[in-house]
């Protein structure tokens, strides 16, 4: 069986955001678990606010069909989901958006129906993001996604990682660690659907 295709990406378009270096420790854990990781930053697919008529007049944008091929050939997805005044971030959500408008020759919700999810959050705040998080499991599982039901969330993130990006406290990184192995043997457990 081929190692299953997870998408690595957070919610966030900051450089230096926690959610990023959440996402590179997730992309890392789902590697050492087996699965074929794809990390990649949504500063590079970037996309207007979703608008009908810039749909109707010119269609899915240039960027939003890039990101969308990436998450057809992808198996799962692995998110590290910023939260913005208790609930989704502005850029995750429009992605989401986009990834979702049925284009010529496609089914409906395409890019998500069969994948599997994993969630995680860092925010300095004490609740780590998890207001955040019920938005995007509300979200993706309204979608098709079956989301995992373990989540992480990291409070206190301006303090929780190092120099080097590595989360300071074990136990935190070992519930990554334990999140990233359930995504790969749960994605590896259902059948591939082409």
């Amino acid at each position: 069986m081929p190692a299953p295709k997870i998408l690595v990406f957070a919610g966030s378009l900051r450089r230096d955001s926690f959610n990023k270096k959440l996402a590179r420790l997730a992309a890392d854990a789902a590697r050492a678990a087996g699965g074929d990781v794809t990390l990649v930053d949504l500063r590079d697919f970037p996309m207007p606010i979703y608008d009908g008529d810039i749909e109707a007049a010119e269609g899915v944008p240039a960027d939003a069909q890039r990101f969308k091929e990436l998450m057809r050939a992808h198996d799962a997805l692995f998110i590290s989901a910023p939260e913005y005044n208790s609930s989704i971030s502005g850029v995750l959500k429009n992605t989401i958006d986009w990834a979702s408008r049925t284009e010529k020759g496609e089914t409906p919700l395409a890019c998500f129906e069969h994948k599997v999810a994993a969630l995680v959050a860092a925010s300095p705040g004490l609740l780590g993001g998890l207001r955040g998080l019920v938005t995007v499991r509300s979200i993706l599982s309204n979608i098709r996604v079956l989301v995992l039901p373990e989540q992480l969330t990291v409070g206190k993130a301006n303090e929780a990682f190092d120099a080097e990006g590595r989360l300071v406290d074990p136990k935190q990184q070992a519930a990554l660690e334990k999140i990233a192995r359930r995504l790969v043997a749960v994605t590896a457990s259902l059948p591939r659907v082409a």
